[in-house]
């Protein structure tokens, strides 16, 4: 049983029937058409600098000038190569999420003070700083700052692209259209890995000099398009510039057309919502302890965080080569090759999950998700386990490298149906507008401390305790399939509005319906009359004007 699943059922969905009865896809308007085409590289590409620094650090350590160069000539005992020592490994990896828990705290109220894209903007130029500085670095300190530098930017952009995306998008593509924000992850993860091709071969500091400073890439994309994005209407609304607002709704969701019946529905939810959001909302770090329907958004955010981090892809993400070393394969060639591949096939999956995520109930997604990657890190542990102890003996142990390197890659799909798909899709949907992007901050800051514990801790613990460590992934996964299960409630198949009181009293999600549904019926601009049989309008129930 979910504790907190029946409590979805608040308020009339009377705005997601309407929704359902256009069947007009997106790439027949012609103005979504172009804001979506807009959202892709202002919006959806943030992620791209995420899924490039953790190929960064993966593939740079392909390059012996990178480790001749951080590591001051140290070999590593066992191989003779040139390698970092683990511990300021590490750091190098860990202080990117380092600087994304500094950017917490300022995040949000960037978001609620100057709006969506100008936080957009304000962290996209303070990572296009940290690349650079990342690029002419001349020791390791200059390098870590210049990491915690982008960590910094990238929190500010993350927060306030996912909410973006959310409150600009049609209300039947939104859940599609987060899902893509997680999934261009592996779009920077590949361009990293298909650089070090290359860059891996030099001989020169040059060889991890290029792929640090062309990180700065998509925050260029960014900065370039985000200008040509409107600003959110649940922002206007909420700094009551309404007109602004209703103009935007009336462009992207109605085609332009000023007597939609949809969008003076969907403008009477949002505003309605947000002013009853803003009478109850507390508006600080912490008010949002103060309730417990805010208590329990903030839970699931923080296990969201954690889950995202500590499901075993940092491990696979920022340490393959390690990994591929325990496995027998130890050439760059091969593990250059094999690190792109396993993206490549990231790209595929993780767009496939993101198309058909609204198909299926959100829970039922984590769950599978969560169960799959428990029989993968099963697999791998046993795999590794069994190539170790075959080379120890003297064996090849070939078949067990192959099984290994099959659940490397079977991990991929399993993370990407839940962890990756769902992620902001949940987060947008969970909170209401007024403690949005603070919600979408507090994931941020267990998601980037889980991290820079992983990244740091990971290398070290390979090292001391080799394939046992594995098996440690394999009872966390099991802890948090068991948090989904009990606590994660159920949100598909409703719009942001209909899920603004998901945990609050009934009466405040019925009185957002009774707004909606007087649109339906009575148009309230001057000179407008009664509006009239638009029961046909609302599949599945009819409303008696009368009723209001």
């Amino acid at each position: 049983m979910a504790i907190y699943a029946h409590e979805i059922a608040h308020g009339d969905p009377v705005l997601t029937r309407i929704v359902d009865g256009d069947n007009v896809p997106w790439y027949k308007k012609r103005n979504l058409r172009t804001l979506y085409l807009l959202l892709f590289p202002a919006c959806m590409g943030i992620e791209m600098t995420s899924g490039f620094d953790s190929q960064l650090i993966n593939t740079l350590q392909f390059a012996p000038p990178f480790l001749h160069f951080f590591g001051n000539g140290y070999r590593d005992p066992a191989t003779h190569k040139y390698a970092i020592k683990p511990a300021l490994l590490g750091i190098i990896g860990a202080s990117y999420s380092l600087g994304g828990i500094c950017a917490v705290p300022l995040a949000p109220s960037a978001n609620q003070w100057f709006g969506r894209r100008w936080s957009i903007i304000t962290g996209s130029l303070t990572m296009i700083c940290g690349g650079i500085i990342q690029g002419c670095a001349q020791d390791a300190a200059m390098y870590i700052v210049a990491r915690m530098i982008l960590g910094f930017g990238i929190v500010f952009c993350i927060v306030s692209g996912s909410a973006m995306i959310g409150e600009l998008a049609y209300p039947k593509e939104r859940a599609i259209v987060t899902s893509l924000f997680n999934s261009s992850y592996f779009i920077g993860a590949v361009v990293a890995s298909a650089v070090s091709l290359k860059t891996a071969e030099l001989t020169t500091t040059w060889a991890w000099r290029i792929p640090s400073v062309l990180q700065i890439s998509p925050s260029l994309f960014q900065l370039i398009f985000v200008f040509m994005l409107p600003e959110s209407p649940r922002y206007l609304i909420s700094k009551d510039r309404d007109d602004e607002a209703l103009e935007i709704l009336m462009k992207y969701h109605a085609e332009g057309d000023r007597d939609s019946l949809f969008v003076r529905a969907e403008m009477a939810q949002i505003r309605t919502t947000i002013k009853t959001e803003l009478e109850y909302a507390r508006q600080s770090w912490w008010g949002m302890l103060k309730t417990s329907g805010m208590r329990k958004r903030v839970y699931i955010a923080a296990m969201i965080g954690l889950f995202t981090q500590w499901s075993g892809n940092t491990l696979l993400s920022y340490y393959l080569s390690d990994i591929l070393s325990m496995m027998g394969r130890t050439s760059v060639y091969a593990k250059t090759r094999i690190n792109i591949s396993q993206n490549c096939w990231g790209v595929i999956n993780g767009t496939i999950a993101s198309l058909i995520v609204t198909r299926f109930p959100r829970r039922r997604m984590f769950l599978i998700s969560l169960g799959g990657m428990l029989l993968v890190y099963i697999g791998l542990t046993t795999s590794i386990e069994q190539f170790m102890s075959a080379k120890a003996h003297g064996k090849g142990g070939r078949v067990a490298s192959i099984l290994a390197l099959f659940f490397i890659f079977a991990h991929s799909p399993m993370y990407n149906i839940g962890n990756n798909a769902l992620t902001y899709t949940y987060l947008v949907e969970l909170f209401p507008f007024a403690e949005r992007a603070r919600g979408i901050s507090v994931e941020q800051f267990f998601g980037r401390a889980a991290g820079f514990f992983s990244t740091y801790v990971n290398p070290i613990a390979l090292k001391a305790i080799t394939w046992k460590y594995f098996a440690v992934y394999v009872g966390w996964i099991a802890v948090e399939a068991a948090c989904v299960y009990f606590f994660y409630p159920e949100t598909h198949g409703r719009t942001l509005e209909e899920l603004s009181f998901l945990f609050e009293d009934r009466l405040l999600a019925d009185n957002v319906a009774r707004a909606v549904e007087k649109q339906l019926y009575y148009d309230e601009r001057p000179g407008k009359q009664a509006v009239t049989h638009l029961e046909e309008s609302i599949p599945y129930k009819r409303f008696s004007p009368h009723s209001l």
